[in-house]
């Protein structure tokens, strides 16, 4: 807590920025959060107790701004479990933001399809979460409990938002984006490495749609936190589940896909910040 408090009163020294909405960029997602107005930003390496982004397409970069008038910060890259950083690090910047007064958080990842109806270029909207991490000892919940945050134990069943997840799906409509914006569930898993074939097929068979190697340990930690929080995958590749499949995927077919399909997530989530209430 006591780090947390330092780096929210390191931000509010710098920036006279109040933002209520926090916003995370996957990989190669970071245009949302050159288009915020009044911009204010900071390197990771200049922010006391930040951790520092070490992937391709995680610029590392924090962006205060307004978003549709709304008040809003971005995260311009995120931090993993597979650089090496402990899962209450990589949540660290979630606790900052609500030390800031964020109320609700708004994740975007990148993430292979393992449902066989979804495409390359497809939106998912989650509507929940299987934490393979978390379900075998990595929580970032794990230690002692910090009261001034949240309880002990923490119900997930309401995760993500549903009046959000709804408003979201109502500007699908209206944008004409039905037929690439899915809801389903996301999988997070641990990386670096992608799914092998085995693996790929029982995560299908447990019931998820898409897998990456982010999001859910921030959703717990904002869910802990009292926030409430909208998820969005932008579907970069179709996982492997044949073994006579002549497929391969690698980061940076990832980041093409991401950059290809930026400025459509862009539009999308501006519409739905601009409906927030």
């Amino acid at each position: 807590f006591d780090h947390c408090r330092e780096t929210v009163d390191w931000l509010l020294g710098h920036t006279k920025q109040r933002p209520r909405i926090a916003i995370v960029c996957g990989s190669g997602l970071g245009l949302l959060a050159d288009s915020l107005k009044n911009q204010e930003s900071f390197q990771y390496t200049d922010i006391p107790n930040f951790p520092h982004s070490t992937v391709p397409g995680h610029e590392g970069r924090l962006v205060f701004g307004e978003l549709q008038g709304k008040p809003c910060v971005c995260m311009k890259g995120r931090f993993h479990l597979y650089e090496g950083y402990p899962l209450w690090k990589v949540t660290f910047p979630i606790r900052v933001f609500k030390l800031l007064g964020v109320e609700i958080l708004l994740v975007t990842n990148a993430a292979g399809a393992l449902a066989d109806l979804y495409h390359v270029g497809d939106l998912m909207v989650i509507r929940d979460h299987i934490n393979f991490p978390g379900l075998v000892g990595q929580n970032p919940l794990l230690g002692p409990n910090e009261e001034r945050f949240g309880p002990r134990f923490l119900a997930l069943s309401d995760a993500y938002d549903g009046k959000i997840r709804t408003l979201a799906m109502e500007i699908a409509r209206q944008f004409g984006y039905d037929s690439f914006v899915k809801e389903g569930v996301y999988c997070m898993v641990s990386g670096p490495t992608f799914e092998s074939i085995a693996e790929a097929r029982l995560l299908h068979l447990l019931g998820a749609d898409a897998v990456g190697m982010s999001t859910a340990a921030e959703v717990v930690v904002a869910r802990h936190c009292g926030l409430r929080v909208f998820g969005l995958s932008l579907i970069t590749n179709k996982v492997i589940k044949e073994y006579d499949s002549q497929e391969s995927i690698d980061h940076l077919k990832v980041l093409e896909v991401s950059q290809s399909r930026a400025s459509l997530l862009q539009t999308f989530l501006t519409e739905l910040v601009g409906r927030l209430e």
